[in-house]
């Protein structure tokens, strides 16, 4: 099987370019986003943290991974998935080993000029076995298949969680849920699992740690502990509200550039852009994000085998549950969770993840034509 497709121009035509082009956009106001939460208002004028110019780096290694990932023959990726799976849980078994410790948490590999976070990796892999278990037949999923197909998220999940890392966590079942969901699950086994999983979740409150449930709390009531585990959610309300129709202007919000907003560059991205952009930027990026999905949504819709399909369905609901969770989360809808928004939210392994993503779907693109039905 060939491994690279060489460039030509069919495949220049074949291309989805709305999403490549929707891609670029939603990078670009990033790293303007991010440029202005970098910033530092003093008396004598404004410094800049580098949170900008490594974003810039991330961003350009991203898009040339992207087309690398574009023109390999994403059949390949099929052969290539159990071994990947197997190395990114080696990786997190040895995070409590050997992983340095930030903010609290446990989640990095320091290999020397860079760190690399192996939790960003487990989407990549989990999304490859699950949809090299889920293209071997078309055949809904009764209680068997669906526990097997769940196992593959399930194992990443607790090694991430111990880090703690929920959000990322949650990223993973969400996106497995939503494979399952698309390839389709027997109508009896879906009803039943409706019923179990709310009943099941308020027993999950034991599971958690302190911080997590303090979290929930918050959210249920931010102004319990204003200054302390409710202080992100509401100087978050307080920037998005101030930003009312048109915004306050770049680099002029109060909230994010005299540090009342914690976390500006990463998790509350959106509070700063819709501080300094108002409603009318917070709606302009909403729906370019739903152009953004809509265009992940055409390639489903054009791909010719079940494998192809299912990958882009998987990164789809990874990208959809990201913006859902993430916006719903700036404006106190949703707990806070660390669920960072795409190529909005700075992170360079996130980034580089992001782009693989985007890079297999316009392959799928690419090579529709290639393989048979």
């Amino acid at each position: 099987m060939k491994l690279f497709n060489i460039p030509n121009k069919k495949m220049f035509l074949d291309m989805n370019w709305a999403l490549f082009i929707t891609t670029l956009v939603l990078f670009f106001i990033g790293f303007v986003n991010l440029y202005s939460a970098s910033s530092i208002r003093f008396e004598d004028g404004i410094i800049h943290t580098p949170f900008y110019e490594r974003q810039l780096i991330w961003g350009g290694v991203g898009l040339i991974i992207l087309f690398f990932v574009s023109v390999i023959n994403y059949k390949v990726l099929e052969n290539f998935s159990l071994p990947f799976y197997l190395f990114v849980l080696i990786l997190l078994i040895l995070v409590p080993v050997l992983g340095k410790t930030v903010y609290g948490a446990q989640r990095w590999l320091d290999l020397g000029f860079f760190s690399i976070q192996p939790s960003e990796f487990a989407k990549f892999s989990v999304l490859l076995m699950g949809a090299r278990y889920l293209s071997k037949d078309g055949e809904t999923l009764g209680w068997i298949r669906l526990a097997k197909l769940m196992i593959i998220g399930l194992i990443p999940f607790a090694l991430i969680a111990k880090q703690p890392d929920l959000g990322t966590a949650l990223t993973i079942l969400f996106l497995i849920g939503g494979m399952a969901l698309f390839h389709g699950i027997k109508w009896k086994v879906l009803r039943i699992c409706l019923v179990i999983i709310p009943l099941l979740i308020p027993l999950s409150w034991f599971a958690l740690h302190d911080y997590q449930q303090e979290r929930i709390k918050t959210f249920l009531d931010p102004t319990r502990d204003p200054r302390g585990a409710g202080y992100h959610i509401i100087q978050s309300q307080i920037a998005i509200g101030s930003g009312e129709l048109t915004g306050k202007g770049f680099q002029e919000g109060t909230q994010s550039q005299l540090r009342f907003l914690p976390e500006k560059h990463t998790d509350f991205a959106v509070a700063v852009l819709g501080e300094e952009w108002g409603f009318v930027g917070s709606v302009s990026l909403v729906v370019i994000f739903c152009f953004f999905l809509f265009s992940i949504y055409s390639t489903i819709c054009l791909a010719k085998d079940r494998f192809s399909s299912t990958l882009c369905a998987g990164i789809f609901f990874y990208f959809f549950w990201q913006v859902m969770v993430n916006t719903g989360m700036v404006v106190g809808l949703m707990p806070v969770v660390g669920i960072p928004l795409p190529f909005i939210s700075y992170g360079g392994t996130a980034m580089l993840v992001n782009c693989i993503f985007i890079g297999i779907v316009l392959s799928v693109s690419i090579n529709r034509f290639v393989f048979k039905a």
